[in-house]
């Protein structure tokens, strides 16, 4: 798994599926520029706040040559607190830059061959976590599964959550545990997992992407989100593929963007 520390990062995947003969799919991760979100320093023209210190004693930063330290005579208070209008961060083991966490499970992925008589489906991780913020939220930029021949064909994208049918062209995803109980083809994907546990961390799925064995693609739709201050929350993307009798023949390609971004 790939991680970085940043303000907004792309990643995305790359799979190939293919209705006749053979198929090769791949995963690749890919970064682009980050998005860099406005520090959320309190300021006015004729001052600003860096870090407020309240306490029976303390430094926030006494350095020497070869080190630094924080230390204190005891702390007042430690933790966050927030309302509808603002968050704070007390202690002195706090940090006031925003950042975002993002990362994405790479590899590769052999689909086979499409067939009319079955789904085909795969899945994929990622993990978000956010601080000074009011959250984030991670949005599919992507075109869905396109055919690389002259006319660009597409497997159909859901316009709204749908259930998987063979038979029937469909591409879709969910963020969610589906079973054969809730009507999904296969027991695969997983719910939302909470690191270290939900005290602390609050990503949760987008309504039309979290119910089991229901599955939709629209390029730009937000898929996940928080809506403060996270710890980590590790997601995972369950993907249906479906062709009819109908779906022209060839290498079908789907380069998977994934775009999250910091919210203040």
């Amino acid at each position: 798994m790939a991680c970085c520390k940043i303000e907004g990062m792309y990643v995305g995947w790359r799979r190939v599926v293919k209705t006749a003969s053979s198929v090769f799919a791949a995963l690749v991760l890919m970064t682009c520029p980050p998005i860099y979100a406005q520090d959320p320093i309190s300021s006015s023209p004729n001052y600003y706040v860096n870090e407020a210190f309240f306490g029976t004693g303390g430094e926030l930063n006494s350095c020497g040559s070869a080190y630094c330290a924080r230390m204190t005579a005891g702390e007042i208070a430690a933790g966050n607190a927030a309302a509808t209008a603002f968050r704070t961060q007390a202690g002195f083991n706090t940090d006031r830059a925003p950042s975002l966490a993002f990362s994405v499970a790479g590899g590769s992925t052999d689909l086979g061959t499409l067939s009319t008589a079955t789904t085909a489906t795969t899945t994929a991780t990622f993990a978000v976590k956010t601080y000074l913020s009011s959250g984030y939220i991670v949005q599919f930029a992507s075109e869905p599964p396109t055919n690389n021949g002259p006319n660009s064909d597409q497997i159909n994208p859901l316009a709204t959550p749908t259930a998987s049918s063979a038979g029937t062209e469909q591409f879709g995803i969910n963020l969610v545990a589906n079973t054969i109980a809730c009507g999904a083809p296969a027991n695969f994907g997983a719910a939302p997992v909470q690191v270290p546990d939900n005290t602390f961390s609050f990503g949760s799925v987008a309504t039309d992407y979290n119910t089991c064995g229901q599955f939709k693609y629209v390029k730009g739709d937000t898929i996940a989100s928080s809506t403060q201050s996270t710890g980590e929350t590790d997601f995972t993307l369950s993907f249906i593929y479906n062709i009819s009798t109908l779906t022209p023949n060839g290498d079908y390609i789907f380069n998977g963007t994934l775009v999250a971004t910091p919210t203040f």
